[in-house]
């Protein structure tokens, strides 16, 4: 490549990099002013930096075949952000694909046809439902990464607001709130909370980002009164996994300012677990204990789902290899569980899982079609189930393959299944993503009515951002989503 022919391809770069710049005011205006969301084929462009936007766009050749430039979509957005738009999520990546595809068309006639379900539905005050309190019952590993979710979500339309915390403990408290602050701010896996957060010990809160969120210290749900800190109607999200019954999570129920609850795990009982994407619907305004399921759960029941109504299930057996859990011993020690007293830093812990029984509860046409076991294996973070399925209609690796990368993109689970096509990942690569579960296309074996399907998740973000989903829906949050799905 000549001298000249390198020049150009640096300047291709910074101009690039110049546009992501002038994108970023853009894409926050449209999100603090109108609640719109932009996105990038299901990833959000809110708060993303230079490079990450960058990225974004070279993805998309991975699942459309042709790269998208941001000289593609820096006009789109700025066009968005001369227009009176209302809340929605907008995805100017598939916006930019369909305006490359209709070539000679005038762009600002385009957008008017394409997002004209919004143009001029902007009101001062006007907003996708109502805002709505939210308190998180226990700070561990999934209680700080949905505070992290939430505050970054708190400055457009999410209209979630985190008022509380509530851990245990009575002794000093200045020491305790550093100690809470100081876990949210760094995190090992996660890396380091994107803002400020400072501490008020005479009020007992934590603020962050902005946002004040009051810390309450209490031994049993009995000892709250929620409307004493002006928390009303409040969404009580359980992290504990302490009460998984409707006697137990009903305490919460039972304190001054508390509307409904939320457990982060498998719900005994009659209570409804849901996994969001599948049956989210079946949430009723009279549900008032609604269960997440767990994250393997949620990891496979979209992938299931797709697959089951286009080639049937038969059945089959799901093998997860998990990442250990606080619930495990650091070396060895007793504990109640079989074999999971044995070190997790040091051993693969063949243990039980109750996830392949549970997917019927989301998906009840595949009840008593799946057994199920799992590995704790010694890395803290992202796991993988590998579904081992007979199918009813035959097909092969590359069909199969392509099916569920079209799914991924262009389907109603677009924010619960991802899809990766490359040889060199590990399961570090996909901390912090927010997709349910992650499909690795290159792992796929596929012959008749035979297909092994390999899924990534990060068994504690992937999981915590489903649970943000079923908030909203509890708390009627919602957003049309532009362009409009084809078919």
């Amino acid at each position: 490549m000549s001298q000249q022919a390198l020049e150009n391809v640096f300047q291709d770069w910074q101009n690039n990099e110049a546009l992501a710049e002038q994108m970023i005011p853009l894409v926050g205006q449209l999100y603090r002013q109108n609640n719109v969301v932009a996105t990038m084929f299901g990833r959000s462009l809110i708060k993303r930096s230079v490079i990450r936007i960058l990225k974004d766009h070279r993805f998309v050749r991975k699942i459309e075949g042709t790269e998208l430039s941001v000289e593609d979509t820096f006009p789109i957005v700025k066009a968005m952000s001369e227009l009176n738009l209302g809340p929605a999520h907008v995805d100017v990546g598939k916006l930019a694909v369909n305006f490359k595809r209709q070539s000679g068309s005038d762009l600002d006639a385009f957008l008017r046809d394409e997002l004209s379900d919004i143009i001029d539905g902007y009101k001062p005050g006007a907003s996708t439902g109502e805002p709505q309190d939210v308190v998180l019952y226990g700070f561990g590993r999934i209680g700080r990464l949905l505070a992290r979710v939430l505050v970054e979500k708190a400055g457009g339309g999410n209209l979630l607001r985190l008022r509380a915390i509530v851990v245990r403990g009575r002794g000093d408290v200045a020491k305790d709130l550093e100690k809470r602050a100081s876990l949210l701010r760094r995190d090992s896996v996660h890396g380091p909370f994107e803002g400020t957060i400072s501490i008020d010990v005479e009020a007992r809160t934590l603020i962050v980002n902005g946002n004040v969120v009051q810390v309450i210290y209490a031994d049993s749900p009995s000892e709250i009164d929620y409307t004493a800190y002006d928390i009303n109607n409040a969404v009580i999200v359980d992290n504990t996994g302490i009460w998984r019954d409707e006697a137990g999570l009903g305490q919460h129920l039972e304190c001054k300012g508390a509307a409904k609850a939320l457990l982060t795990a498998p719900g005994k009982g009659d209570i409804k677990n849901i996994v969001f994407g599948i049956n989210h619907s079946a949430i009723s305004d009279e549900d008032r204990i609604v269960s997440a399921a767990s994250c393997t759960t949620n990891a496979i029941v979209p992938v299931l789902k797709v697959l089951n109504d286009e080639y049937g299930v038969v059945n089959g057996h799901v093998e997860t290899v998990h990442a250990y859990t606080n619930d495990q011993n650091l070396i060895d020690n007793y504990h109640k569980g079989d074999r999971r007293g044995r070190s997790a830093a040091l051993n693969m812990v063949l243990t039980e899982t109750g996830a392949a029984k549970a997917v019927s509860k989301a998906l009840p046409e595949l009840e008593g079609k799946l057994t199920g076991n799992a590995i704790r294996v010694p890395t803290p973070n992202v796991s993988m189930a590998i579904l081992n399925l007979t199918l009813d209609k035959g097909t092969d690796a590359e069909a199969l393959n392509d099916y569920l990368r079209r799914m991924s993109i262009d389907s109603s689970y677009q924010k619960q299944i991802d899809f990766v096509d490359s040889a060199e990942v590990v399961s570090s690569d996909f901390v912090g993503n927010r997709h349910a579960g992650i499909v690795d296309a290159k792992a796929t074996i596929a012959n008749g009515n035979h297909a092994v399907v390999y899924v990534w998740y990060d068994n504690e973000f992937g999981y915590s951002c489903q649970v943000i989903r079923i908030l909203q829906q509890m708390s009627n949050v919602q957003f049309l989503k532009l362009p409009r799905q084809v078919g």
